[in-house]
């Protein structure tokens, strides 16, 4: 089959980013024909230049509009409305596809692909990635109620005009559903990660990581992410300041965003806090196999409970026992599986005594381990989940292309 996936956000493993659909893509094209209509928004935050910026076989067609996550409200709006139309003029102009694969955030991406999908007879498939409008607005960067509820109207139509709806959680399939779309119209597709990097990573490198950062001796927590405005990083500052006396512990940063200049003005300031650039992805999981246990925080929004963190589901991978600080999925998870901890969101000391007690348990803490390396072999391994996709994609299309 012919696969047109929309995909505003397109990374490849030289960037600091979870790279799903190049995995996906990557599988895929050895069995379809796949398109990828993107922009060139983080061609600039690419590290290394080990890999094409697509799969080998996979039709880039790219589309100019710029993006970061330090940008405000506006001028994320200007780069998701040109995004859009570059990308209806390209999706047009592609060999008709079989289906097209949109995947929001933002929601302007899966709208383009339901207009060019009624215009062109096809079907599509709308990946939800994030709740939207439900996050900007409850981070208030939607503060008209009227815009509010057209953009409620336009989430909905949408999940009313897609063949098959792909979540990334448990919880978004909840919400989804609980609209009253039907659940058989639903599919649960895990984050994921990508095993065959985890298991690259040797010891010797994550010893000499440790010899490099004087990190001998150390517990290390690791946060590998965004610094961005919904990842609770005021909560974070807070507990490692609280913490600066205790010289066992060193909290290690890789990632930027809109925190980074204060995250730099407290690493002078305290000896506990290692920042360090942001890393390409095969590297950010020396630094998980490194850590003792992974923070997984956000701020205390409703619909931040549903997300899908792809740190959740590195650190796991590599063995490294998650804190997660919301009261979703993520927080049943761990406690069903016995491979993290959990502490409420935005309350630093309690993230300060969970990290405590999390470390002052080494057996507790290898067991944790042990059984978050387990269930991330059973569940987030892309290569299998990338065949529940392809199954879905397969099962929208016409009896006579598949």
């Amino acid at each position: 089959m012919h696969i047109a996936l929309l995909n505003q956000h397109h990374h490849n493993p030289d960037c600091p980013a979870t790279c799903r659909h190049y995995s996906f893509m990557e599988e895929l094209v050895q069995r379809h024909r796949v398109s990828l209509v993107t922009s060139d928004g983080w061609r600039k935050t690419r590290i290394s230049q080990k890999y094409g910026w697509v799969p080998e076989g996979v039709e880039l067609h790219e589309c100019i509009a710029p993006y970061s996550n330090k940008m405000g409200v506006r001028k994320r709006l200007k780069s998701f409305a040109g995004f859009a139309g570059s990308a209806f003029k390209h999706t047009m102009q592609l060999q008709k596809p079989d289906v097209l694969w949109a995947v929001s955030t933002p929601l302007s991406t899966p709208w383009v692909a339901a207009q060019a999908a009624r215009l062109r007879g096809v079907p599509w498939v709308f990946e939800v990635q994030d709740l939207w409008p439900s996050f900007p607005i409850q981070m208030g960067a939607v503060q008209s109620s009227w815009l509010q509820q057209r953009l409620y109207s336009m989430e909905r139509r949408l999940y009313d005009s897609a063949s098959h709806i792909i979540t990334l959680s448990p919880d978004m399939t909840e919400y989804v559903a609980g609209l009253g779309i039907p659940p058989e119209k639903i599919t649960t597709n895990y984050n994921g990660t990508d095993l065959d990097m985890v298991d690259a990573v040797q010891e010797q490198e994550v010893e000499e990581l440790r010899l490099k950062y004087k990190l001998q001796g150390k517990r290390v927590v690791l946060y590998a992410g965004t610094y961005g405005r919904a990842n609770s990083m005021p909560t974070l500052m807070q507990t490692i300041q609280s913490m600066a006396a205790d010289q066992s512990i060193t909290f290690v940063f890789t990632g930027n965003g809109y925190y980074e200049a204060q995250l730099q003005e407290l690493a002078q300031r305290v000896p506990n806090l290692l920042l360090l650039p942001p890393q390409p992805r095969p590297d950010v999981f020396k630094l998980f196999k490194l850590a003792d246990v992974s923070l997984v925080p956000f701020n205390d929004l409703p619909v931040l409970a549903s997300n899908s963190p792809a740190k959740f589901y590195d650190s796991l991978a590599c063995g490294t026992p998650a804190i997660v600080t919301n009261p979703g999925w993520t927080k049943t998870f761990v406690e069903k599986y016995n491979c993290g901890w959990y502490t409420p969101a935005e309350q630093p000391e309690a993230l300060a005594q969970t990290i405590r007690q999390a470390l002052a348990q080494p057996q507790q803490l290898q067991t944790a381990s042990n059984n978050g390396a387990a269930i991330a072999r059973q569940l987030f391994d892309r290569r299998q989940l990338v065949r529940q996709v392809e199954k879905v994609l397969l099962s929208v299309i016409a009896p006579s292309i598949r």
